[in-house]
């Protein structure tokens, strides 16, 4: 997440005087549906390394990059996503969830408070994503399966604007 700013640098503010956030969605290729960047854990991946690689492929284009520039974007994202709060762990409703198998996710934010992380990247969709952005957060977001609560979750948590 970053905070929107104007022209000047300055944070937007809502009408009802909140900052207003900002995140990073992706447009998911199956369902054309907006969502949060992220993907499944690989078969002994760490959850880090999996939110690391998800983000590079959906929101920066890492899979078709060239080996030079696929490391310059790993090196970039490396240090922002050193440190995350988590919002939230478990169980989560999900189109793909069924009687006998069901979807659990760790969700984490990464905020980038003065915008000169990644608030400065250059984004594009990749992997299974056919669009990415920076969406401003407001309660009529519609986002895939659970994504607009983890959202709401974090906008709550930094007191901006929902």
């Amino acid at each position: 997440t970053r905070w929107k700013r104007d022209k000047s640098g300055n944070i937007v503010k809502s009408s009802d005087g909140k900052p207003i956030l900002q995140f990073v969605s992706i447009l998911r290729g199956d369902t054309k549906e907006w969502a949060i960047p992220g993907g499944m854990v690989d078969p002994g991946e760490h959850v880090s390394v999996t939110v690391k690689r998800e983000f590079a492929e959906e929101a920066m284009d890492s899979t078709t990059a060239k080996d030079g520039d696929k490391k310059a974007i790993e090196e970039k994202i490396s240090h922002y996503f050193d440190e995350g709060e988590k919002i939230y762990a478990g169980y989560v409703d999900d189109p793909r969830n069924t009687d006998n198998s069901w979807m659990e996710t760790v969700a984490y934010n990464f905020h980038d408070e003065k915008g000169d992380g990644v608030g400065q990247f250059t984004l594009h969709a990749g992997d299974d994503a056919v669009g990415v952005k920076w969406t401003d957060i407001s309660s009529s977001l519609k986002l895939y399966a659970s994504h607009a609560d983890f959202v709401e979750a974090t906008a709550k948590r930094l007191k901006a604007h929902w």
